[in-house]
């Protein structure tokens, strides 16, 4: 997506989005049967479908802003900014949308906090990933609180067109979105404490944990511009990393 800056650019490609590509509702909801308690992660990719619906439907920025918590950023170019702010400078909603589709979820025990990752595709055909963290509200909706993206390097090759005439049957595969759950401690018991992260002073970083310690993101920005993002969750007694990327930004148009 091409807005007026480059770092504009940067900031909206994944969290203002259309009409998604991944699976139907219907879809997630047999794949993710089953899960415990409320740690469900087919609400996460529901809410991002929702999320895209009303891109489409109301607008992009319109969207955004409905779905962000109160304290949503956007990482960018330079770091992490408010994205309530950023979306109060952007003006009028664009008249084509970023397209994405979840492809994986991780949740807390607590169902509290998730962070899912997925790919997308602007109004320009530029194909990327991008990770959108989502934590749970006083009135239980979720709503992202971080949203990070970056292109393919090099971007992948064009689908080509069929060169036939006539009417064709196309069959593309369904995709499957990888729900991870955390494991819940045990009665009476803390979670055992995520590994420790060495970083060097004058990286720029940040993030959370859960409220029961069985989920951990954090953002780094490193000094070569990558836009650094990990998930840790408990699984099976240890902590394990469920989802990690290290995004550039787009290049200036």
């Amino acid at each position: 997506m091409r807005i007026v800056a480059a770092l504009m650019i940067a900031l909206a490609l994944s969290a203002c989005a259309s009409k998604p590509r991944g699976p139907r509702p219907d879809v997630i909801d047999r794949i993710l049967t089953g899960a415990p308690g409320e740690a469900q992660p087919s609400k996460i990719v529901a809410a991002e479908i929702a999320y895209a619906q009303a891109a489409t439907e109301r607008g992009q920025y319109t969207a955004a802003r409905e779905f962000a918590g109160p304290a949503a950023k956007y990482h960018g170019r330079n770091g992490p900014v408010s994205a309530l702010t950023l979306l109060d400078t952007l003006g009028t909603d664009p008249e084509k949308s970023v397209q994405w589709g979840p492809k994986a979820v991780v949740i807390s025990c607590d169902a509290t906090l998730a962070v899912s990752q997925g790919r997308y595709q602007d109004a320009e055909g530029i194909i990327g990933n991008y990770v959108t963290v989502w934590q749970r509200q006083p009135d239980r909706q979720y709503r992202w609180i971080y949203d990070v993206a970056g292109p393919d390097v090099p971007q992948p090759p064009k689908r080509k067109e069929p060169d036939f005439d006539g009417p064709s049957i196309v069959v593309t595969s369904i995709d499957a979105v990888r729900g991870l759950i955390a494991d819940c401690p045990k009665r009476g018991e803390a979670s055992p404490a995520p590994p420790a992260v060495s970083l060097a002073d004058d990286v720029p970083q940040g993030g959370g944990v859960s409220p029961d310690g069985t989920l951990r993101w954090r953002w780094e920005h490193r000094t070569d511009g990558t836009k650094y993002v990990v998930a840790d969750y408990l699984y099976q007694g240890e902590w394990q990393i469920a989802i990690e990327e290290g995004l550039t930004s787009p290049q200036a148009p």
